[in-house]
């Protein structure tokens, strides 16, 4: 066999928004007299959920806004499933952060959750998009690549080092979908003792009672659950609480390797 033969062969089974994420697709030998592009079509369809949420977007708008028909698009990109993945791949392209020689992997591992966080904030849309798999797109890979550097120096093997990245990750992505929901209320006008449950707060302590919510009603009352006195925090913002924890239990499974060996 051929090198190119054999080469193509090896890429036969990845789907079809894969394969173009990586390039590999062929583009169409017909199509309108005004050429379109991949990169084009994408670009337009990430504004467009941007600015009005990926419900809005139909093969049908997406051309629409293109000046062309459904058809011709579809000639670049075979279907909408294809179409979200490449939408995903293309906010996902981030230049890694400058590496600082003095950061340990902790604050590695707080610069990635932020960055990551930041996609889900920019670009509310991101999380509505199921997982189906692992990460297989170029850009997507580069996430990857980024987590798994922050375990670079780190006395872990490669099974370690990916279950640390999936723990960051989905922390990374709960908060980031917590935070988009927060702002997206916020932006359809509701106040922040609202979200909170702040201007509940008197109502609540009324119909929590400590028979029926026993472990509840005594947070209830201190004030700590619709935070009636910010002053009493002692735990400051949540998100980095929950983070700083989940650091604190890798830095424990990291000495207690150490005392083995």
């Amino acid at each position: 066999m051929k090198d190119k033969e054999k080469s193509d062969h090896e890429f036969e089974g990845l789907p079809s928004g894969i394969a173009l994420s990586w390039g590999l697709g062929k583009q169409p030998q017909r199509g309108p007299k005004r050429e379109l592009n991949i990169d084009q079509i994408v670009e337009a369809a990430v504004e467009i959920a941007d600015k009005e949420g990926l419900a809005t977007l139909s093969m049908s708008r997406l051309a629409s806004s293109l000046g062309f028909t459904p058809m011709s698009l579809y000639r670049y990109i075979p279907s909408k499933d294809d179409l979200l993945l490449l939408m995903q791949e293309k906010v996902s392209d981030i230049d890694y952060p400058n590496e600082e020689v003095d950061a340990d992997w902790r604050e590695k591992i707080r610069q990635y959750v932020r960055m990551t966080i930041k996609v889900f904030q920019d670009h509310p849309w991101f999380s509505d998009i199921p997982i189906t798999s692992v990460p297989l797109t170029p850009n997507q890979l580069k996430w990857v690549d980024m987590a798994l550097r922050t375990t670079r120096n780190l006395p872990l093997n490669d099974y370690e080092k990916m279950a640390i990245v999936l723990l960051i990750s989905g922390y990374a992505r709960w908060c980031g979908i917590i935070m988009k929901d927060m702002t997206m209320a916020m932006q359809t006008g509701k106040r922040p003792g609202e979200i909170s449950g702040l201007d509940y707060t008197a109502a609540l302590k009324k119909l929590v009672t400590q028979d029926r919510y026993p472990d509840l009603y005594p947070v209830l009352m201190s004030g700590a659950y619709t935070e009636e006195y910010k002053e009493k925090n002692t735990v400051g913002d949540d998100f980095d609480f929950g983070l700083e924890r989940i650091l604190d239990g890798i830095e424990h499974y990291l000495l207690s390797k150490t005392k083995e060996e």
